[in-house]
């Protein structure tokens, strides 16, 4: 803070940028409450013989937001894995990720960083059923790719290393860049899998549906199950509120220490003022004692003796306001007429 009492810009910056990230965390923060609490507050239905029933007695035959836990099966055809024999699954997701080392001008550190260059997902009709094969309902999952969490599983893996020559490493530190090679993953919904969907249940011309719901609710499609899913999406809510509460903390603090700065800055103002009235005031007194006009007195007479020119400064305050005789009859410790700040050091003024 600046002698005038405003904020310095460093200040300003951090209260801004706190204020503004304490607002985007509560944001997050709130929507991951609400579909917790969604989410918890959804209807558990069971794959049985009782659930085109349920949906039939519903409202529009259907249930906004229900929680359906199932095995996956295919309708018709399936995906076979490109790499891991007789696997076969509904989903398949191969990722191409380039990954290198850049060199960062800042820190004079080289950091790991990848990229996405390739990926494709295929998706084949599948239903889910009941963990009893006993039961013949099942359920069609609909626009499984729009699912917020698609919970997939990793069924191959590997790393193939760029081959490095001494021209190439020559270039790699002129340019910054260090590639370290290609890594390859494929992902499977594999056939069998327990799933855990939580989205629109529906009857349509006697086929049940899990599709996205509507009204802002997210869609899961989850390997993991329900009471899992909703601790997971708790620990979420946990990080959002640990990140608010932060830097809501850091906003607070510094707004406080603004205001208590600049509060510290006009009450010190105010009191050098009241001093300085006061001082005027006795000067004025003083002057009518010794019967002499104020309009008699020199501007750079001494305000002691009025009689002598003002030959010290007086430090740290600042205040050219007596003559060396006058500072060397002040009682110890010595302090300046004016503000009453305790002489530190006294710098002799010469005119010439």
């Amino acid at each position: 803070m600046d002698t005038s009492g405003k904020p310095s810009t460093a200040q300003f910056l951090l209260l801004a940028t706190s204020s503004a990230l304490t607002a985007v965390f509560y944001s997050v923060y709130w929507r991951r409450t609400t579909t917790v609490a969604r989410l918890k507050g959804a209807k558990k239905v069971s794959i049985d013989q009782d659930m085109k029933n349920i949906l039939t007695e519903a409202p529009g035959k259907c249930v906004p937001y229900a929680v359906i836990e199932g095995v996956v099966r295919s309708v018709k055809e399936t995906l076979n894995s490109q790499f891991v024999d007789n696997c076969k699954g509904v989903i398949e997701r191969l990722t191409l990720k380039e990954k290198k080392m850049v060199w960062n001008r800042t820190t004079h550190l080289w950091n790991e960083s990848e990229k996405v260059i390739h990926q494709r997902t295929s998706t084949v009709p599948f239903d889910l059923v009941s963990h009893d094969e006993a039961v013949a309902a099942t359920i069609r999952v609909i626009r499984p790719l729009d699912s917020s969490e698609l919970d997939l599983e990793t069924t191959y893996e590997n790393f193939h290393p760029t081959a490095q020559s001494l021209t190439n490493v020559i270039g790699h530190f002129i340019s910054g860049e260090r590639p370290k090679g290609i890594h390859e993953m494929e992902e499977m919904l594999r056939l069998g899998e327990s799933v855990t969907g939580v989205g629109e249940l529906v009857l349509d011309n006697n086929l049940v549906k899990l599709q996205p719901p509507k009204q802002g609710l997210r869609y899961f499609l989850s390997r993991l199950d329900y009471d899992s899913l909703v601790e997971k999406q708790q620990s979420t809510v946990r990080f959002w509120r640990i990140l608010t509460m932060m830097f809501g903390v850091v906003a607070s603090t510094t707004l406080f220490f603004i205001l208590w700065k600049q509060w510290a800055y006009h009450t010190q103002r105010r009191k050098k003022k009241n001093v300085l009235e006061e001082f005027k005031e006795q000067q004025r007194k003083r002057m009518r004692e010794l019967n002499v006009e104020e309009a008699s007195v020199s501007p750079s007479a001494c305000t002691v003796c009025l009689s002598q020119e003002r030959s010290c400064a007086f430090l740290e305050c600042g205040h050219v306001c007596a003559c060396d005789r006058c500072y060397q009859a002040l009682p110890k410790p010595k302090k300046c007429p004016i503000c009453r700040a305790t002489i530190e050091r006294v710098v002799p003024l010469y005119n010439s």
